[in-house]
Formats: C-alpha cells, structure tokens, sequence
C-alpha cells in the first residue's frame, strides 16, 4: 500500500475498472429480485453542484447497500433537456453573434440549441463518475431522445383524445422575459418592498367616491369592476352603482363578492380580469369584460396613447403622476408583499389571459392522492405526506405549453382555412373537417415537467411493453430533494397511475437542501458556493460523500463546510493507517491456523460490537437513515477498533510466544473486511484499494456479499467485561493527565476485588499497556496500600496508584502554585475590567459578553488548580 492515503492516486483507476468490468451493467434475470432506481435527471449541460452531489451520493448509497444484498440492482443514468434554461444560454450565444431566434428561424436555431447540447453535454455525467456514481452507462437516456419524444407523443395523444388535454383561452402565469407561459409552481414567490397605492374611483356625478388600495396602479386602465364584501356596512349604499376610472373613464359597476378581504386596505379593491388570477374568477362570476392593458413583452397597450409603448415600471410612474395631478391618488403606504417570479430568470411574472393547452388535474389527482393514503407510495419521512396532499387536494389545471422552440413539440395541427384542430403523430396531408392542405403545426413546446413526469417508464421502453418495463418497473425508491415535491414527484406519481395502471415506485426519500455552515442558501451573490470537484480535488471523493451524509437527519437540511470534507479526510486516513497495520501483521498461515477456542476477551468483546454494528448499519440503512449509518460505522472505526481494539492486540502480535496471536490476527482481518462492506456504500473507493490489499476470494468489493446480520450476540458478557476495563483506562488516562504525568513514566496498578480478579488477569497484557503500568496486582482487601494512593472506584474493583509513583509531589506544588498566580492575576484583570462603568456602556456587547466569558473561565481553572494544591499538601 502507498505509505499515505492519497485518492486522487487511485480513484479514477477503480471506477474506470468497475466500468470496464461491467460491474454497474444489468440484466434482467428472473431468478434474482430486482431493485431499481432512476436518477433525477440533471440539467444536459449543468454542472455538478452539491445539492446534485448529495442526492446522488445517496442513490449509490442505497445501489451499493442492495447490490451487496443480492438484489439485481439497476441505477438509470439520464438528463434533462431543461426547457427554457437552455434556451436562455443559446439564445445570449447568439445575441453575442448579432443573432436573434427570429433571424435564424425555428430550424437553425434548433440546430444552435443540439450544437450547445453536444458541446456543454456531457461534463455532468463524467462528474457523476468522478463522485463514484454506480449508474448502468450503458442505459443512460436523455428527455428529447427518440424513444422518450416517442413516450412524450403518445401520452400527449392519448390525453387529448380522451378529453384531457385540451386548449383553451385562460389565465396563465407568463413570463415576459423568457416569453413563456409557467405553471403555478415554477412561480417562485419572493418578498419585495413596494408601495399600496389609494386611489379615488368617483360616481359619475362626482358626489360619492370608493378608495381602492392597490399595489399595481399600471393594471388600472384595464379595471372593468370594483369589488365589495357583501357584509362590509361601510359600502351596503354602493353596491350596484357605477364609478368611473380615472384617466380611462370608464364607467364600471361595483359588485359585491365574498373573495374581498374586509380589513386589507379600504376594503373596496378594483377588479383587472385580464391581469389577476383573483379578478378573473370574480370577472367570470360577474360576467365582466375582459381588457388587456399590455402585451407579451410587458408592454403598454393603446388604451391610453400617452403610455402606449412604454415598459410597466415606466407607465406605473407615470399613471401615479397623473393621479396625483387629477387629485384622484388619496395617499401612499409603505407595503411589503410576496410578488412572483420566474424560476429561472427571476423577473416579475405578469398574469394575463392567453391561449394555452392544459392538462386537465382532478381526476389524475384522486388516484394519485388514494395510492399515498393506502400506503402504496410512502414518503420518507412520512411528513411530507401533509405537503403532498395539500398540493394535489387543491390542484388547478397544468398548463403545459410553453412559447420557445427547444423542447417536445406539440403535436397539434391546425387549418389555415377552418380553424380545426388535429393532434396526431405525423403531418396531416389535409385538414379532416374541410379538406384543406394548408396546415400548421402549433409553434410551442411542451413543459419540460411533461417529459420528466414519464421518466420512471419512459426510460424502460414504454409504451412497448419490454422485458425491461416488464422486470424492472415499478421501481423501488426515488431519492430527490423536498423542494420539487411539486414539479417532478406529484407529477410522475399521477402520471405513472394513469399511463401504466402502477404506482412509479414504492417509496420517496425527500432529503434536504446543502447550505452554507451559517445555514444560508449558496448563491453567487453570497459567494458562498462550493464546488463539490474543488472538494474531490482536494480530499478525494469518499471524503465528500461521508462528509455530505456524516450526522445527517431525514428530510432536513444539510449545513456543510470544506472543514467538514478534511475531518472525513482524516477519518479515511486512518483507516488507511489501520489497514497498513494489519497488513503488516498479518501473516496467511497464521490466519489459516486460527482456532475459534483461542479468541481472547477482548478478541470477543470486539465480535460482539462488531455483531450489532452490522444489525444496526442494517437497519438504519433499511429505514433511510443513513446518517445515522455512516455516524456508527465511524464510531465504531475510530474508537473501538482503531484507538481501542489494534492497541489491544500490539502486545499479542508483538509477543513471539504468545499463544493466541493466531486468532488476534484472524479478528483484526475480519473485523477489518466487515467493517469495508459496511462502509463502502459510503465511501466506496478507499473500500475497495484495501479490499483488494487484502487476500480475499472475490476480485472486487463489488462482488461481496453485505455481512451477516444477527439476532443473538454471542459474546455479551465478554463485552460488559471489557467495557468495564475500558472505564478503568480511561480513569487512569484522566488522572495522569490532570497531573502533567509523562506517557513515559509507569505505575503499580493495585487491584481490589474478588469479582474481576480472573477479568484482571486476562486483560493484564494490554491493561499494561494501556494503563501505564509497570506491575499489576491483583488483592483481596486493601492490605499494605500506601496511604497517599490515588483510587478509582468502580462496580466491584477499587483501583490503587502510589501518588509519589505519578508526580515528584515538591516540583508539582511548585508548579501549581505558580499556575495559581497567574490565574489570580487574569481574575483579577477581567473583574476589573468588568467592574468599570466606562468599559461596560462604550464596550460592543460581543467584547463585554468575551470578557464575562474570560472571567468565568479563569475563576473555574483557579478553583481547580487550589483543590489540587490542597489535595496534594
């Protein structure tokens, strides 16, 4: 083995070796049961971040786990055309080049956007293989390649036919950036400081007068009502009369509806049908007209010539200027509010009315909602049950046309002479009602959720029914992040139900979102990114992947740090060291030679731990919880086999006359490959270079079995035995230490009991060891113990240690009392300090709390130090 652990020396070569071998391809074999996952396909031309490092570090977990269980395991590799994203990048390319989409035209463009696809394409998925991702690279799919299009064609037809999908003129969230409509969920509520503007809407005699509040003055000019609640006194003498807006002059009825909030504003608000989800549903009880006051670009409308052509925000100052002047504004408030924004380009999104196709949502729901309820489907955890059902409970109808050209076309056509709508998968020659051959195809896409939602099948073959579908759909557990509850996972659940009659797989493990160590979200405006190929350049993948999973709890957030990446660094490092010490150890013959009656105590007490480390790793791996998981397999690594158990075994193993040498080497090999299996899900490259360090059977780790999982420990009483040893150490330990004892100086251990005496007599070699002793001895009563002995007191021992055999008592005084002093002296400062009136007002708060923290401190050290002097005089 290389003296230091180095990954970057080996990881690549291992997994370029796993890939080579086939150890990630599957095939369907009926003997065996099958566990699938499909992967939450990342953007085409993404990069690696940790939110993606995380989800997939926990998918290979999960393949690993199962595979080293037997199961035929397949992981699905694939990416995500990503709709509007890519378009967004292809079209700031071309803008650089003095193009625009509409010079080049729908064709060359779509040319650009694949040429983008293969260029950028591509650098995720060798990123996936550097973090050790065990996907079957022989599967890998993408959302727009022929057989998913065919998937995204047939379901699109299929729906429209049976009366699902339809087209329709209806309020639409729309984006005027991207220039695309968007569902409700990629509406991304953000808090903005705005302004609640009160503007007078007068009779038209000009007698009386209703004060509207609105924080959108700009949508005015296309008002066609004002609203009321129908129990609001204040406006009982108004209802069905007519006021007129200002600057437009239209005379408009107000109407009482119970959607108006009494105590929000004046109580009066103004209805924009055309521009308000809330006033289109009044406008459509209330029969109102419907008038548009800007166009797709955000721009103004000719209602008003003085602000046609002008921006939202432009005309917004204006009309209020205008206001003020007619003396039609009554006042401005200060206001806070959430205002939507377009998940990907972050500008405000405008509601208006636009012709769209739509999926229609309540009776997809209703299965969708029974097969979580009857636990077919189970969230993990089981909170997120709640999110889930609220959703689907009050889900509206999925607009699923988008207004760019790279994605799943439509596959409508339209008569240029009549009008009539065809949807099928090939060009019609001519329209079916008319006879017409002048025919188009619709120029939208499909939402890039539409695809993503057939993902767990479309993936397998279908709609063939393969012998892939057929074995490995259902699949087992989807693994993704809480924050797209709503985008992918409702969506893939209804869909799955309707297209295949089965749920799309058994069970959703929701983890959190990767922040920062202070608990924020990483963004580029933070600065506070990490870059999880900055990490496996400078701590390897397994670090990264232990560090990401390490103390994680379900379903929550995961704060993170490089620091966090070095102490997984550390952990692999010394596994590495542990691994060298064995292998130096460990002779074939002797291992060959062991014998079941030479285990040792402490050989036992290891086994036993060993037992329940598996059964609990088990366990927790089966319900999800792998931080707990990786946290006792790191536990157990670090302190009981490392610290503990190799120093236990060096006066064995160094001991040419020993007896049981045999069967210590024997447990620190198993042992060692156990605790490999275990790990290696976790952190699967540093497994495999010491498995194949090892002399094992199999070639790779990969073709392990997982270690057997026990009901019963066999050696229970043999682990109490040495866990009270254990205590009595870590006693000893705490004494010296509080003395300043040198490592190198050795005691008489005297030990008083009739309990342990034959406890004390076999742990004697390491106890020795480990306990700094130069003799022990082993009595009945506390006969000829020196007075002055320092005792440790445990269930059914007393320890004796000679104190003049620990300290030269005359130097320790005179040490102690020095370190008396100065703690007297930095008491008496931080009192002081603390005591003047001037310190305490000007101070920041950060130093006065520093300070008190200080002194709190130093009183403590004091009092220790002087219950040690009066001890030792």
């Amino acid at each position: 083995m290389l003296n230091k652990y180095e990954p970057s020396e080996f990881e690549e070569k291992i997994y370029k070796d796993w890939n080579e071998k086939g150890y990630f391809t599957t095939k369907v074999d009926k003997t065996r049961t099958p566990y699938t996952i499909v992967i939450p396909p990342p953007n085409v031309t993404g990069k690696l971040h940790m939110g993606h490092a995380l989800v997939m570090t926990l998918q290979d977990i999960l393949m690993r786990y199962k595979k080293l269980r037997g199961f035929n395991t397949l992981w699905v590799p694939g990416t995500d055309h990503a709709a509007i994203a890519t378009e967004v990048k292809v079209v700031e390319k071309i803008k650089k080049e003095g193009k625009t989409k509409e010079s080049l035209g729908r064709e060359a463009f779509l040319e650009e956007a694949w040429a983008w696809t293969r260029e950028y394409g591509g650098t995720i998925e060798n990123q996936l293989k550097t973090l050790g991702c065990s996907c079957d690279w022989t599967r890998e799919r993408f959302t727009m390649d022929e057989g998913l299009s065919k998937a995204v064609e047939h379901v699109f037809i299929k729906m429209y036919e049976k009366g699902a999908i339809y087209r329709g003129n209806r309020m639409i969230n729309w984006c005027p950036v991207c220039k695309s409509s968007l569902s409700d969920i990629e509406v991304e509520p953000e808090e903005e400081a705005s302004h609640l503007w009160h503007i007078r809407y007068y009779t038209k005699d000009k007698k009386e007068y209703v004060t509207v509040a609105t924080t959108r003055p700009e949508t005015m000019l296309g008002d066609t009502a004002v609203a009321v609640h129908p129990e609001d006194k204040r406006y009982k003498d108004m209802i069905g009369k007519t006021v007129v807006v200002p600057l437009v002059n239209r005379e408009i009825p107000i109407v009482a509806d119970e959607f108006v909030e009494k105590e929000f504003g004046t109580g009066s608000v103004k209805l924009t049908p055309a521009h308000d989800f809330n006033d289109y549903e009044a406008g459509i009880r209330h029969n109102l007209e419907m008038i548009e006051v800007f166009d797709e670009k955000g721009i103004m409308l000719n209602l008003v010539p003085k602000y046609q052509g002008m921006d939202l925000m432009t005309a917004r100052k204006e009309i209020v200027k205008d206001l003020e002047e007619l003396g039609a504004l009554e006042k401005i408030e200060d206001y806070t509010h959430n205002v939507g924004k377009c998940y990907r380009c972050h500008n405000t999104v405008e509601p208006r009315i636009s012709m769209q196709w739509f999926m229609k949502m309540e009776e997809l729901a209703k299965p969708a909602i029974e097969a979580v309820k009857s636990g077919e489907i189970r969230f993990v955890p089981d909170r997120f049950d709640k999110t889930y059902y609220h959703w689907m409970e009050n889900i509206k109808d999925w607009c699923i046309s988008r207004q760019i050209w790279w994605g799943h076309r439509i596959p409508a056509y339209y008569c240029k002479d009549c009008g009539e709508i065809m949807v099928s998968g090939n060009v019609p020659d001519k329209c079916t009602k008319c006879g017409s051959t002048k025919i188009e195809q619709d120029p939208d896409t499909l939402d890039t959720w539409f695809s993503s939602a057939l993902w767990p099948f479309s993936v397998m073959g279908w709609p063939e029914e393969t012998e892939d579908f057929k074995y490995f759909y259902p699949t087992n557990t989807l693994v993704t992040a809480y924050d797209i509850i709503f985008f992918w996972v409702a969506r893939m659940i209804f869909s799955g139900l309707e297209h295949t009659g089965k749920v799309p797989f058994d069970t959703v493990f929701m983890h959190g979102l990767v922040r920062d160590a202070q608990g924020r979200k990483m963004s580029k405006s933070l600065g506070n990114g990490i870059d999880p190929i900055d990490i496996i350049k400078d701590y390897g993948a397994d670090s990264l992947r232990f560090s990401l999973v390490q103390n994680m709890t379900l379903g929550n957030d995961v704060k993170y740090s490089a620091e966090k990446a070095g102490s997984a660094k550390n952990f692999a490092n010394k596994i590495w060291n542990a691994a060298k010490f064995v292998i130096a150890n460990t002779d074939k013959e002797e291992v060959a030679n062991f014998k079941k009656e030479d285990l040792s105590i402490e050989d036992k007490w290891l086994l036993n731990k060993l037992d329940k480390l598996v059964l609990d790793v088990t366990n927790h791996i089966e319900k999800y919880e792998v931080g707990i998981a990786a946290t006792k397999i790191y536990d157990f690594i670090w302190s009981e086999y490392c610290d503990w158990y190799i120093e236990m075994s060096k006066p064995r193993l160094y001991n040419e006359g020993s007896t049981t040498k045999n069967a210590c080497v024997y447990v620190l090999n198993y042992a060692l490959v156990t605790f490999l299996k275990l790990l290696h899900p976790f952190m699967p490259f540093i497994t495999e270079k010491i498995y194949q360090e090892l002399d094992n059977e199999k070639i790779s780790i990969m073709l392990e079995s997982w270690p057997e999982v026990k009901a019963k420990f066999e050696y229970e009483e043999e682990e109490k035995n040495i866990e009270i040893i254990k205590n009595i150490i870590v006693n000893i330990r705490n004494i010296r230490a509080n003395m300043n004892v040198v490592p190198s100086k050795k005691t008489n251990l005297i030990f008083v009991t009739t309990k342990y005496k034959s406890l004390i007599e076999q742990a004697e070699s390491f106890l020795k060891k480990l306990g700094f002793a130069e003799n022990i001895q082993v009595q009945e009563d506390k006969e000829g113990i020196p007075e002055n002995s320092v005792s440790i007191v445990s269930d059914g021992i007393e320890l004796f240690i000679p104190f003049e055999e620990l300290v030269d008592v005359a130097k320790e005084l005179e040490r102690l009392e020095g370190e008396k002093e100065k703690l007297e002296k930095e008491v008496e400062r931080c009192a002081k300090m603390l005591s003047n009136k001037g310190f305490v007002e000007k101070a920041p708060k950060a130093k006065i709390e520093e300070e008190e923290e200080k002194l709190a401190k130093y009183r403590e050290m004091l009092e220790t130090v002087e219950k040690r002097i009066k001890e030792m005089k």
